[in-house]
């Protein structure tokens, strides 16, 4: 319950983190903001994914040279 608890703070803090960045930004000079690029718990889910799709995709490789096998 803490963590979400803490990750509810965080989405909030980090979209307003976001509006205030993009509020004081040069659209010519850099891209916009997102909410996920202030958040500390969207990165871990990002790197998490990360580890997952290449774990996902040894596996569907294995599976697919198993199946050119038979």
């Amino acid at each position: 319950m803490a963590e979400g608890l803490g990750r509810e703070r965080w989405a909030h803090t980090s979209m307003i983190c976001c509006l205030i960045a993009n509020a004081n930004r040069d659209p010519k000079k850099s891209r916009p903001f997102k909410p996920s690029d202030f958040d500390p718990y969207a990165r871990q889910d990002r790197r998490s994914a990360r580890t997952a799709d290449k774990q996902s995709l040894a596996i569907l490789r294995e599976a697919l040279e198993a199946q050119k096998g038979t």
